[in-house]
C-alpha cells in the first residue's frame, strides 16, 4: 500500500503531466545552464562534454530510481519518504536533511544569479532578497500558480537559449577541433569535478517527486514526467555545450563571466546581450520558484513524522499549501542571500543533493521485482556515481557539506535520545 499523508491535512492533486514536466524542466533549465558551464570548462577543458555525459548518466540512473519510488509512494517527501519506508528512519532523515539544506543553498544561488544579470554588483544582494520575497508569496498563493508561472518561464528561457545557440552558429567561427576531448592538467579528477558541477544543472527533476501528493494519477504521471523532463534538459544542455565549445573554445568559455551572452553576440549580434541576460535572470527565477515549492514539501513530510517541528505540517485551508513552512523557508533564504557566495553555494548544493540521490538509489534497490520499472543495475550505477561525484567535488564543498549534515544528525540524535528517556 502506498503511504498516505498523516494527520494535519492533505494536499490537493491539481497537477497533470504537462504541469509536472514544466516544474521539473523549469527546475533544471534554470540558473545552472547559465552559470555552470564556465566552472565546468575550467575544471575539464575540452573534456567538458565527457563530464556532461557522466552527469547525464548518473542523473538518468537517479531518475529511474526516483520515478519508480514516486509511483510506489505518491506522497510528498521524495527520497526522505522513500528512505524511511525502504531503509529506516535514519537513512530517510539523512536524505531529507541533505535535500532541505542543499536546496536551500540552491535557492540562494538562484536568487543571486538572477540579480547578477539584472543589476550592478552593489545592488545584487538587495535585489536577490526582493526576488525571494516575491516568489515566496507566489508559492503561498498555491501550487497551480507555481506550475503555470514555471511553464511560462520555461517557454521564454528555451527561446533565449535557442537564440544563444543560433547566434553562436551564425558567427561562422565554430571550430570542430575544439570538440575533441583532451584530459586537463588535473586529469580524470578534473573531468569528475566538471561532472559533479554539471550535475547541479540536472538535479531539478526531483521536484516532480517531492510534489507527488499534488500530482493527478501519480503512479502513471510521475514515471512519465521525470524521464521526459530529463531528456528535454539533456538535449538543451548538449546543444549549448557543443556550440559554446566550438565557438568560444574551452579557454574562452572557462574565463567568461557570462558565457551564453558572449556566445550569442559572437557573430556581431550585440543586440542579443540584454535579451540573453534577461533570459538568464528569468531562468534563475523560474528555478527558484520551483525550488521553494519542492523544499517545503519535503519539510512538510519531515514535520509529519517529527523530524521537523509539527508546526510546519499545517496546510493552508484556502490555497492548499504548507504556508508556514513556505514562509520560514523564504526567511532563511533571505538570510543566506545576504551572507553566501554563489560558487560555494553551487558546490555545497551538489554535494548534499548527490547524497540525497544516494539514498533514493539504495531505496529503489530494495523494491521487489513486481514493483520494479527498470533494471536493478541502474540503481547500482546511480549509487556509485553519486558517491564518486560527491567525493571529487572541490574539498571546501565536501568539508562544509559533511559539517552541516553532522549538525542535523546530532540534533536528531539529541531529540531521539530525549524522547526515549521521557
Amino acid at each position: 500500500m502506498a503511504a498516505s499523508p498523516p494527520s494535519g491535512g492533505a494536499l490537493a492533486r491539481r497537477l497533470g503531466l504537462l504541469d509536472a514536466v514544466a516544474i521539473g524542466l523549469g527546475s533544471m533549465v534554470g540558473a545552472g545552464v547559465f552559470a555552470v558551464f564556465a566552472p565546468a570548462a575550467a575544471a575539464a577543458g575540452s573534456a567538458l562534454l565527457i563530464g556532461l555525459l557522466l552527469a547525464a548518466v548518473v542523473a538518468y540512473a537517479n531518475a529511474t530510481s526516483t520515478a519508480q519510488l514516486a509511483a510506489r509512494y505518491p506522497s510528498s517527501g521524495g527520497a526522505y519518504l522513500y528512505g524511511r519506508e525502504r531503509l529506516g528512519e535514519w537513512p530517510g532523515f539523512l536524505a531529507g536533511w541533505a535535500f532541505v539544506v542543499g536546496k536551500t543553498a540552491s535557492c540562494a544561488a538562484m536568487a543571486l544569479t538572477a540579480a547578477a544579470y539584472l543589476v550592478p554588483p552593489e545592488w545584487v544582494k538587495p535585489v536577490a532578497a526582493g526576488c525571494v520575497a516575491v516568489l515566496t508569496v507566489v508559492n503561498v498563493l498555491g501550487v497551480t500558480r507555481t506550475a503555470r508561472a514555471t511553464m511560462a518561464i520555461v517557454v521564454v528561457v528555451l527561446a533565449v537559449l535557442a537564440l544563444a545557440v543560433v547566434g553562436g552558429l551564425a558567427s561562422g567561427t565554430a571550430d570542430p577541433a575544439s570538440l575533441a576531448p583532451a584530459l586537463p592538467e588535473s586529469g580524470v579528477l578534473g573531468v569528475l569535478q566538471s561532472a559533479g558541477l554539471l550535475f547541479f544543472a540536472f538535479a531539478g527533476y526531483a521536484r516532480i517527486a517531492t510534489l507527488g501528493e499534488e500530482v493527478r494519477d501519480p503512479a502513471r504521471t510521475i514515471p512519465r514526467a521525470i524521464p521526459l523532463a530529463l531528456a528535454l534538459a539533456l538535449l538543451v544542455y548538449a546543444a549549448i555545450a557543443v556550440t559554446a565549445l566550438a565557438v568560444l573554445g574551452p579557454e574562452r568559455l572557462a574565463a567568461s563571466a557570462r558565457p551564453l551572452a558572449e556566445l550569442a553576440g559572437s557573430g556581431g549580434w550585440s543586440w542579443t546581450a540584454p535579451i540573453v541576460q534577461g533570459g538568464a535572470a528569468l531562468a534563475a527565477l523560474g528555478a527558484l520558484l520551483a525550488l521553494l515549492a519542492g523544499i517545503t514539501r519535503t519539510g512538510l513530510a519531515m514535520a509529519r513524522t517529527g523530524d521537523l517541528p509539527g508546526w510546519f505540517a499545517a496546510i493552508d485551508p484556502r490555497f492548499s499549501v504548507p504556508r508556514r513552512a513556505q514562509l520560514v523557508l523564504g526567511a532563511i533564504v533571505l538570510v543566506l542571500v545576504l551572507v553566501t557566495d554563489l560558487r560555494g553555494a553551487i558546490g555545497f548544493s551538489s554535494f548534499a543533493v548527490l547524497l540525497y540521490y544516494l539514498v533514493a538509489n539504495l531505496s529503489a534497490w530494495t523494491l521487489p521485482r513486481a514493483e520494479r520499472r527498470s533494471p536493478r543495475v541502474l540503481q547500482a550505477v546511480g549509487a556509485i556515481g553519486c558517491v564518486v561525484l560527491a567525493a571529487t567535488l572541490p574539498w571546501p564543498s565536501v568539508v562544509i557539506g559533511c559539517a552541516v549534515l553532522a549538525v542535523g544528525v546530532v540534533a536528531r540524535l539529541v531529540r531521539v535520545t530525549a524522547a526515549r528517556r521521557a
